[in-house]
């Protein structure tokens, strides 16, 4: 189907992929249709539909399949037993009834082989249909290869009848109908438990699509109407209550609530929600009734961006995949030379035309490539939609196969290594109260804005302390305010405006280097000009902070810290954490220029970022990686991202990477090995050292073993769990 579709004047790039049966094209519209592309896939053997597929539609489909390939089965199964009774029983010593005798009527025991193959064939057209339509457009697959070996084995059995009816009754131990018959019949079997396991290997995303509810509650005209959630539109009104999933995203207009949003963030502990507060769809209503406006509808929900990454993350190729994919479309072509050049070899030795045509069918059939087409794509499926249930969401095949060569990774500080928000963290008092220092200050700051002035206010909120009248406020540009309250003079601000106010601030000056080391900002207070004390404010580290960098460091991995702020800070920060190289006072727009220096080391980059600003060092590293809570334009720009805003899920991606990688090394591993070691002994090899020749039926057997073991090979990466 690739082979068809890249032919056409236009098309960019074409990908099949066989694990979610989806074709993606990239083409120019001003050159082709979609009618056009349609129309090369049909040519191809196959049918097209560009329909989306809800979870229900596509679950009935796969059902559907299964159904169908169950049938298919049974009745091949049906036929093939009494066929393989019939035609080898007299060989294992059992007594055959005398109508169908080869020695007293070689013809009923022919013509009764014929009638019993010929609806196994029926069953079987499927695979006639697209590999003999492969075969005629020059790109045979597998399909071809089990094509050709059961009409070799039928037309050889029509042609041995043809003797025995002119009278040359030795043909009929030459009849080749129930190799043919239980090729299809054991490869049909392969493609039933091939359907069945692959259905466990997109779980993750049925799982994703099955979160959000059918229905909606919407308020129209004062009464409350039950619609389908996709005729929700923007600014409709949406009723929800305690203990219902809210259908779409939007934000509360009446009402409060709390709301478990861990389906996408991972937090186990349910959010507080007012009037004002956005809301997420899929995620469930605790307590309270709301009444929130839709924001985003349809394919614009956050859930359905996570589904949309995840599946083109599933549907997308690694280059591994992409090596795979081109040995295969060599290796069938030499396959079915290799089968027509021993089959030959043979014939010339002097061996029977049953045996050459044992040899020929024996190499087709055991060389089929399938597992070879499915070892890439199932773990890749298997491996993001794991990603996805830990809240790792991998963006393509590519960016999942190169996470594992990282070498490097930087992280952003604000709000990556740390929390972004300045918090209270030390108050240092100079004869009086730390309450009464914290109710001057917070007080003084209730003016103004600045965020060290909204951390302290808040600081002292949670505290729960009084504030007092203010008068008088005054903001002093880059150094302070000065306020007046209870007709007291208020000094707050930086070392500058305490120097520049002849204010002494000896007793606390080596208090305040300390915390300057420690990366907080010191806010001197004085009161009447005399230093009453410090209020420290920090942007505070992340909990998960220490422990992702530990556990990097224990995976070999050189951890960087990106930051605007000055060395002191900046090094005081990379100490707390235990980062190797901290590079600091960089601006915004260089910040892109510091992952290439690194790059140009030859390490392996990946940058941890959450801001706009963060977007070009994003894209220009190895692997980009945003925190969920941060901007839509740096996950846009990055290749992996975390929905709990987690840094320990930053080696759990290098983690599942790696095992991803080694799965698919394996699963190629044993494909190509099998087919190495299956094709010599198909060849007679063997045979020709005195050993045993492969019977086509145990061929059949094996090649539907290699794909089902392929896939529950790449099911063992359920089991991955992040190392704590």
């Amino acid at each position: 189907m690739e082979s068809a579709v890249r032919k056409l004047d236009g098309v960019v790039e074409g990908n099949v992929n066989l694990a979610t049966e989806k074709l993606t094209v990239t083409y120019e519209p001003s050159k082709l249709r979609i009618s056009d592309i349609k129309a090369a896939v049909v040519k191809a053997g196959y049918k097209a539909s560009e329909e989306e597929t809800t979870v229900d539609k596509d679950k009935e489909n796969k059902e559907r399949e299964i159904k169908n390939l169950w049938k298919r089965f049974l009745v091949s199964a049906a036929f093939t037993l009494p066929l393989l009774y019939i035609s080898m029983a007299h060989m294992l010593g059992y007594m055959l009834p005398e109508f169908f005798d080869p020695m007293k009527n070689p013809i009923n025991f022919a013509m009764s082989q014929l009638i019993l193959v010929i609806p196994v064939m029926i069953a079987g057209w499927k695979f006639f249909k697209v590999g003999l339509k492969s075969l005629i457009m020059r790109s045979p697959n597998m399909d071809s290869l089990i094509s050709i070996g059961t009409w070799a084995a039928f037309l050889f059995g029509l042609f041995a009848i043809y003797q025995i009816l002119n009278g040359n009754v030795d043909y009929a131990y030459e009849l080749y109908f129930e190799s043919g018959a239980t090729i299809l019949t054991l490869i049909t079997l392969g493609k039933y438990l091939e359907s069945v396991t692959k259905g466990k290997t997109s779980e993750a995303i049925k799982k994703l699509m099955g979160l959000a509810p059918k229905t909606a509650t919407i308020v129209r005209d004062g009464k409350e109407v039950e619609i389908s959630i996709d005729d929700v539109e923007v600014g409709d009104i949406i009723l929800v209550k305690p203990g219902e999933k809210l259908p779409v995203d939007g934000e509360v207009v009446e009402g409060n609530t709390s709301i478990d949003e861990s389906m996408l963030t991972g937090e186990s502990m349910p959010v507080e929600k007012t009037i004002g507060s956005k809301v997420i769809g899929a995620s469930i209503n605790k307590n309270g009734s709301i009444k929130y406006k839709a924001t985003k509808v349809g394919k614009d929900t956050a859930l359905a961006q996570i589904i949309k990454l995840v599946e083109d993350a599933q549907g997308s190729k690694a280059p591994i995949a992409k090596m795979a994919d081109i040995i295969s479309g060599y290796f069938v072509p030499t396959v079915i030379t290799i089968a027509i050049l021993s089959a030959l070899a043979w014939a010339i030795a002097g061996e029977t035309p049953v045996f050459v045509l044992t040899i020929f069918i024996s190499v087709l059939v055991i060389a089929c490539p399938c597992a070879l087409g499915l070892a890439t794509p199932t773990a890749i499926m298997v491996g993001t939609g794991k990603g996805a249930e830990h809240g790792v969401l991998i963006k393509s095949g590519e960016a999942l196969e190169t996470a594992h060569k990282i070498k490097t990774v930087v992280f952003d500080k604000t709000g990556t290594i740390t929390e972004g928000k300045p918090k209270v963290t030390d108050i240092v008092v100079n004869n009086i109260s730390k309450e009464e220092l914290l109710q001057i200050t917070a007080s003084a700051e209730k003016g103004s804005e600045h965020p060290l002035g909204e951390a302290i206010v808040k600081h002292a909120e949670e505290s729960g302390i009084e504030f007092k009248k203010t008068t008088n406020f005054k903001a002093i540009s880059g150094k302070g305010i000065e306020v007046t309250i209870d007709e007291k003079n208020i000094l707050l601000g930086n070392k500058k405006l305490m120097v520049e106010s002849e204010i002494s601030i000896e007793a606390l000056e080596e208090e305040s280097n300390r915390l300057a080391t420690e990366g907080k900002t010191p806010m001197y207070v004085a009161v009447d000009k005399e230093l009453k004390g410090i209020i420290a404010v920090a942007d505070t580290v992340k909990e998960s902070s220490k422990k992702a960098i530990e556990k990097l460091h224990s995976m070999g991995i050189e951890v960087a810290m990106l930051t605007g702020d000055n060395k002191r800070t900046a090094d005081a920060i990379a100490k707390q954490v235990g980062i190797d190289v901290a590079i600091s006072e960089v601006l915004p727009q260089d910040k892109a220029n510091e992952v290439k220096k690194l790059q140009s080391q030859g390490k392996k980059v990946a940058m941890v970022g959450d801001g706009i600003n963060d977007a070009p060092a994003l894209a220009q590293a190895d692997i980009g990686i945003a925190i969920g809570s941060g901007t839509d334009v740096a996950m846009e720009s990055a290749d992996i991202v975390l929905m709990r805003s987690d840094l320990m899920d930053v080696p759990t991606a290098i983690q599942l990477s790696k095992k991803t990688i080694s799965n698919i090394k394996q699963n190629l591993f044993w494909a190509f090995g099998y087919n190495t070691l299956g094709i010599p002994v198909a060849m007679g090899i063997l045979y020709a050292l005195g050993g045993p020749l492969l019977n086509p039926m145990i061929a059949a057997l094996a090649m539907s073993f290699s794909s089902v073991s392929v896939l529950l090979n790449a099911l063992r990466l359920k089991t991955f769990k992040p190392m704590a």
